[in-house]
């Protein structure tokens, strides 16, 4: 059965299953090695808890690059799939190919923000001259070569929406393998590389990134031949470009209000840098389990997508129910594992003075996990039936409008000395519950629109 076809005719459970499991096992090493980026700096001879601060400062921008690569994927992966869905082989290769273009923007805007803007950035959440500096150090190298994790985030896109997504995570895996192995050379120095600390995190970084861009390259050369892709697809077409950000700027929104709310968490922290260094620790491990929710959304998005191209009802009501069950048991395991193992993950990072209260942000933040897991996935859903517009709305109100509010008035209670700051982190769960109960509002009003 050729890719096109299995997107047609495979029964929705076993397809989420097939497409489902690589993406999961992907987005989950791309956290793991997260994971591992701080635990090896975390051990590091000397400065390593202000190296911790420094990448949690980072973080954001980080998540920002991410955001603007995959949201502009997310828009290419649902029109691409809609695209071929209904046949439509000529512009499936328009679509491909001005997402490509995007790309090359999206590069030169990391690459400016890291020349110009980081500076006054990292001086906003930090008056520590050592913390500064190897911000500094790790944001430059990352914006410099993010155009490893701008294309790769493209092509992946690219892949999954033809079905091919055992392709997208052979390439996730090989830039994870190759950033564990260089971490603990680069960042202590083995062998004949130097000793760089955080500098050497971001090189590992960047180089998987670049290796794993390459590799995906290559197989969207040679296995995606649904659609045309010649040098004169790049020529941006308004209106290709318009379709493609119709649904990835809500995605961009979305992603970009992650770095945002880290962003704002930080500077709503400033008061005590050791619960800020525990915040962006904790946020490492909340990315671990809420990424295999990010793996099965994407799934979720062609596979209600192509449905919806085809007019069948019965699948894209296949795909949302099937996809919001799974959804909601690997958000189960993740609680289990958080809630179970809170000690083992602050010993790995060495957390220091941050020990405490990263493992009260553990107890107390996993309690979201189920919430946010269905939240995701109901954007999944919402992008791929065009609802660009309602997945903006959740992911405005449970990453902006219900939690940080919130967590500033706990943050007030705190430093009066009323509470601890484990009441700070009991925000998160708060505004994933209440913004769970609308997302399913949304989803009846999505589902209205496309089937009245």
């Amino acid at each position: 059965m050729t890719e096109n076809n299995r997107m047609k005719e495979m029964p929705v459970n076993r397809l989420m299953m097939r497409m489902g499991l690589p993406m999961i096992l992907s987005m989950a090493l791309q956290a793991v090695y997260n994971i591992v980026d701080s635990a090896f700096v975390g051990n590091m001879r000397e400065g390593g808890e202000a190296a911790l601060n420094a990448m949690t400062l980072a973080f954001p921008v980080q998540m920002l690059m991410v955001a603007l690569a995959i949201g502009t994927g997310v828009g290419v992966n649902a029109l691409l799939a809609r695209t071929l869905g209904q046949g439509n082989r000529e512009k499936a290769a328009k679509v491909a190919g001005n997402g490509l273009f995007l790309g090359a923007v999206i590069y030169l805007i990391c690459l400016l923000f890291g020349l110009a803007g980081a500076g006054a950035y990292i001086a906003s959440q930090t008056a520590d001259a050592q913390v500064i500096g190897m911000t500094h150090d790790y944001l430059f190298i990352c914006c410099t070569f993010s155009f490893g994790v701008v294309f790769f985030s493209l092509f992946e896109k690219l892949l999954q929406a033809t079905g091919r997504s055992l392709y997208s995570t052979i390439g996730q895996i090989t830039g994870a393998v190759i950033n564990i192995v260089l971490d603990p050379v680069m960042i202590y120095g083995l062998g004949p590389v130097p000793e760089l600390g955080v500098r050497g995190a971001a090189w590992a970084t960047v180089i998987g990134q670049v290796a794993s861009a390459v590799l995906l390259f290559v197989f969207h050369l040679r296995l995606n031949r649904e659609f045309d892709r010649g040098i004169r697809q790049l020529k941006p077409k308004t209106a290709v470009i318009r379709d493609i950000y119709t649904i990835g700027l809500p995605a961009i929104i979305a992603q970009a209000l992650m770095s945002v709310m880290v962003y704002a968490m930080n500077l709503i922290l400033k008061f005590d840098a050791a619960a800020q260094t525990a915040y962006g620790l904790f946020y490492k491990v909340q990315q671990f389990v809420l990424f295999l929710a990010f793996g099965l959304r994407d799934a979720i998005t062609p596979i209600v997508a192509y449905g919806c191209g085809m007019g069948s009802r019965k699948r894209v009501e296949d795909g949302i129910r099937y996809g919001l069950f799974y959804t909601a048991v690997l958000m189960a395991a993740g609680f289990a594992l958080t809630e179970l193992f809170p000690g083992a993950f602050a010993s790995l990072f060495n957390a220091g003075q941050s020990r405490a209260y990263f493992i009260g942000a553990m107890r107390v933040i996993s309690l979201s996990f189920v919430f946010a897991g269905i939240n995701i996935a109901l954007q999944g859903v919402y992008q791929a039936l065009g609802g660009g517009m309602e997945s903006l709305v959740l992911s405005l109100l449970r990453q902006f409008v219900i939690v940080l509010p919130l967590a500033y008035a706990f943050s007030l209670v705190v430093r009066s000395g009323l509470a601890g700051v484990s009441l700070i982190w009991w925000a998160i769960p708060i505004a994933e519950a209440l913004s769970c109960a609308a997302g399913c509002v949304l989803l009846r009003r999505i589902r209205r629109k496309n089937f009245s």
